[in-house]
């Protein structure tokens, strides 16, 4: 069915007209989104290293520097103006298979408590269907909130760092102290986020509904942004 045109002079006074969709958002093949495509490639090389080669050592570090680079895609896309659809999709995508594929695996190997993996694939969980169900509710975008890139970043430090530290050696204590630090404030400020997300999402939801009323046949913003 195709979409009504709507003309500027249709509108009542003082209404903006609804958004323009950018052609430029339905692009495929740019430089951010090949970046989230081998980070994706990169995920069942980690998974090999560690349960295939057997290679602990090569696995952190090679998790380390998917979770260092995991702002990458995003500042290349704003930089170079390459957003895109995709990579809207994508790159979250990314970053949710990362966090379930390192705690899970991690799990396994016995670098870490079950409880402490437990607690951070909950959030995940928790943080994913609400974003799934604002989307569908048609809430506005959701902003990052500090405390969850904090919490993120704590995370994605403190699980590669448990993996570096799993042994008997004495240089891997200090690691292991580390990790537990680092861990330990990553999973409390996670839940913290996720808690603030609350009256941010109800405003979204209220201010999506309220921009779907206003223009029926405008696009409203996906809800993104809710860090892992």
């Amino acid at each position: 069915m195709p979409e009504k045109v709507v003309n500027v002079g249709d509108l009542p006074a003082g209404e903006e007209p609804p958004p323009v969709p950018d052609p430029a958002l339905d692009r495929i093949v740019t430089v951010p989104n090949l970046i989230t495509l081998v980070r994706l490639v990169c995920i069942p090389l980690f998974v090999w290293l560690l349960f295939g080669a057997h290679r602990q050592t090569m696995a952190a570090i090679l998790l380390a520097g998917l979770g260092a680079t995991d702002w990458i895609d995003g500042f290349v896309a704003r930089r170079y103006h390459q957003v895109s659809t995709v990579g809207k999709v994508l790159d979250p995508l990314a970053d949710r298979v990362l966090v379930a594929t390192a705690v899970i695996t991690i799990i396994i190997h016995g670098a870490v408590p079950l409880w402490f993996g437990v607690a951070t694939l909950a959030r995940e969980a928790v943080v994913s269907a609400a974003v799934i169900l604002l989307a569908s509710l048609g809430a506005r975008r959701i902003e990052v909130l500090w405390v969850g890139k904090a919490g993120t970043f704590a995370l994605m430090f403190s699980y590669p760092a448990f993996l570096l530290s799993h042994g008997t050696a004495r240089w891997q204590v200090p690691i292991q102290v580390v990790a537990w630090a680092t861990g330990l404030i990553g999973l409390v400020l996670a839940w913290i986020a996720a808690g603030s997300y609350v009256p941010v999402a109800r405003r979204a939801l209220a201010e999506g509904r309220s921009a779907q009323a206003s223009h029926p046949v405008g696009d409203h913003a996906p809800v993104e942004g809710m860090a892992p």
